[in-house]
């Protein structure tokens, strides 16, 4: 059931901060409960649904014009501010109604050009549909429970069961001005109604105030959802959840096999799988093919995951069988195109083949895309799908619009605006692990992936200072846990960043400490701990990867763009030792031999490998109590310590994971150590 989150307190708050003027006011609280509905995924999600306010305000020239306040391409109800909520001449907006019919174009320029403020962003493709209904305050969702009820072929037998003349239903009409037309006309039929039921869309409910409507959309989806649950069956027993190293195994031959319909200079895709009880016991369902060609729960979601989803079932999840599934799913969406494109309006250029959801048996629903947010996305949709195919099935049938509709909504220009059009940055989509990544090095690094557009999944101790590197990347990107010197651990996290995101392309084998100490007296275990650490974890996590990599080019079936690639954090002492630093030095020399070795053994498969010596960073190995008595026993201040190089300047941090970026981007450099520290003669290499 939905949760009634209305609180008194918040909304005095709401209130108390837009002041006296009862105009502001009322948009406050129109702000509030639009974020309530955008909290609630049940309701809408990723920019779904659009919320108005009929007001008035003053333009220009010191007049008092009336105006709708609706929201603006781009903003999430969730977060939404008052300026998501652009305020719209009222007037112009009513005249088009005499209209018979009207493009999109000029609809979209008519409603641009009578924004108060010009600078405001678009106003949502449903601006005409609120306006032409006569209540201050109107709500439109997709909740879960509508959606069921909107795609029954017996829907209006069960909105009148349901509602009698409470809810006035709209026959499918794609968004835009005829559906605003229609409803607009269904509410004059009926404008005793609590409401509209746009069939294969969505609902839509309206009052005097922000509380009022909000409070009915919550009634009335409760309202659907308890009839739903006193039809629901038992639900399926879900299927045992895979070993972690068997998932990820399944996971990264999946990304490899979607990509083997991309074009070859295209990186992989990054997946999101949801593993839950729900998810899992959906995808060992008897019918899903049958359902996978049933389209999509609204239409909104068809440029999110296209209209068919990809079955794998269990004997289809080897790298052969799904090369296969994926080529005749992308052949299937290409004849999908050659149908129905020659009868668009104007010449379509058809998208990416790949699908955007996967259900993957036993294993769950997986989305799909080109982000990690985008896979997030279209992984939220489905599992919403899945429950309203369930559900549909069990109380009727689930019967969305066809493919001429969906295809009118997949390629339609106002519908595409909302992905985009940008170019992409230059490592969107690719996954980057970075051990140590909540040091200063690895987390500078991984912000320098991240702002090129890269996936990141930090390793490292597990605790506070992981938890806030991770949060301060953001959701959609990911975190392990584990003592990497530990037996299993890089297995263990690369089959963990696997599992989270589909697969891994680059491994940025960061982490490390400098032990200190003379050779000559050091103590066996000392020395033995620095190699496990300093050596050891390096080639354990190296050997995962490859093994990542590997799977991922097998279920690709070919080299692609960027096989991976891994990048190691050496250091200036393995060519350049320092007085007492021989336990810290002596493995990472070996492991500056190892990059080489890897280059050499792994250039034919098209892995790099390369490396950063960097010197005098202040990081976890060069501590403040270190700088200071290095600092102390050369007779010198700090800062002049710290840029003891040819350039007298400092390196920090962020030197270091801007050399790692290049170095990742390079793209026909292998086996590469760069030096990062100011100059440094002694350290050269050559």
């Amino acid at each position: 059931m939905i949760a009634n989150r209305w609180n008194e307190a918040e909304a005095q708050a709401f209130l108390t901060a837009a002041g006296p003027d009862p105009r502001a006011r009322d948009l406050a609280l129109r702000v509030l409960t639009s974020r309530l509905i955008g909290r609630d995924p049940d309701l809408v999600m990723h920019g779904g649904g659009n919320t108005s306010l009929k007001s008035t305000a003053v333009d220009v020239f010191g007049e008092v014009v009336e105006v709708l306040h609706i929201k603006g391409s781009g903003w999430d109800l969730e977060t939404i501010e008052a300026k998501g909520l652009p305020a719209v001449r009222m007037a112009p907006l009513m005249r088009l109604r005499d209209l018979a019919t009207l493009s999109d174009e000029a609809m979209v320029n008519v409603q641009r050009l009578n924004l108060l403020d010009p600078a405001a962003p678009n106003p949502s493709v449903e601006t005409l549909l609120h306006a032409w209904i006569p209540h201050k305050v109107v709500d439109h969702t997709h909740a879960t429970a509508f959606l069921v009820l909107a795609n029954l072929p017996e829907v209006e037998a069960a909105t009148r069961e349901l509602f009698g003349d409470r809810l006035t239903l709209v026959p499918y009409v794609m968004p835009g001005f005829a559906l605003a037309k229609a409803a607009a006309d269904a509410f004059d039929r009926n404008p005793e109604a609590e409401g509209l039921l746009l069939v294969n869309h969505g609902h839509f409910a309206w009052g005097p105030d922000a509380r009022s409507s909000y409070d009915r959309i919550v009634q009335h989806t409760n309202l659907v959802e308890a009839w739903l649950a006193d039809r629901r069956p038992a639900p399926l027993v879900p299927a045992a959840a895979l070993p972690a190293d068997q998932l990820a195994l399944v996971l990264s031959t999946l990304r490899g096999a979607l990509a083997s319909v991309l074009p070859e200079a295209a990186h992989l895709p990054v997946l999101d799988l949801r593993a839950g009880e729900a998810e899992r016991a959906f995808s060992t369902r008897a019918d899903l093919e049958d359902l996978a060609t049933r389209g999509v729960a609204t239409p909104d979601h068809v440029i999110r995951t296209k209209a068919e989803p990809l079955v794998l079932r269990t004997a289809q999840q080897g790298a052969e069988a799904m090369r296969a599934a994926v080529a005749a799913y992308a052949d299937r969406y290409r004849a999908y195109f050659d149908t129905h494109a020659p009868h668009a309006d104007e010449p379509k250029k058809m998208l990416s083949p790949m699908p955007g959801l996967v259900w993957l048996e036993g294993a769950g629903i997986v989305g799909v895309g080109a982000t990690a947010a985008a896979a997030r996305i279209a992984g939220d949709i489905g599992c919403q799908s899945a429950r309203v195919r369930a559900d549909a099935e069990a109380v009727g049938s689930f019967r969305p619009i066809g493919a001429k509709d969906l295809f009118d909504m997949e390629y339609w220009s106002l519908e595409q605006a909302k992905l985009g059009s940008g170019k992409a940055p230059p490592l969107q989509g690719r996954v980057v692990l970075v051990t140590g990544g909540a040091g200063a090095i690895g987390l500078a690094s991984a912000r320098a992936f991240a702002a090129q557009g890269a996936t990141l999944f930090l390793v490292d101790r597990p605790g506070e200072a992981l938890d806030k590197a991770l949060a301060a990347l953001g959701q959609d990107h990911g975190a392990y846990g584990c003592d990497i010197t530990a037996p299993g651990a890089a297995a263990a996290a690369v089959a963990a960043c696997a599992a989270r995101f589909g697969g891994l392309d680059i491994l940025l084998s960061n982490a490390g400490a400098a032990v200190t100490g003379d050779i000559a007296t050091l103590d066996n275990k000392v020395l033995r701990d620095s190699f496990e650490l300093n050596f050891f974890a390096h080639l354990a996590f190296a050997q995962a990867a490859i093994a990542q990599f590997r799977a991922q080019a097998a279920g690709r079936g070919a080299r692609g763009a960027e096989p991976g690639q891994i990048l190691f954090n050496v250091s200036k002492q393995a060519v350049n030792p320092g007085k007492g630093f021989a336990a810290y030095g002596l493995p990472k020399a070996t492991t500056f031999f190892l990059l080489r070795q890897l280059a050499l053994e792994l250039g034919a498969e098209g892995f790099r490998v390369n490396g950063i010596n960097a010197d005098r960073i202040r990081s976890g190995l060069l501590s403040s109590d270190m700088i200071a008595a290095r600092s102390a026993a050369r007779g010198v201040d700090e800062a002049t310590y710290m840029a003891g190089n040819l350039l007298r300047a400092e390196v920090e941090a962020r030197h270091v994971a801007e050399a790692f970026v290049m170095l990742a981007r390079a793209e026909r450099t292998t086996g590469h150590v760069m030096t990062v520290d100011g100059g440094n003669i002694e350290a050269a290499l050559r």
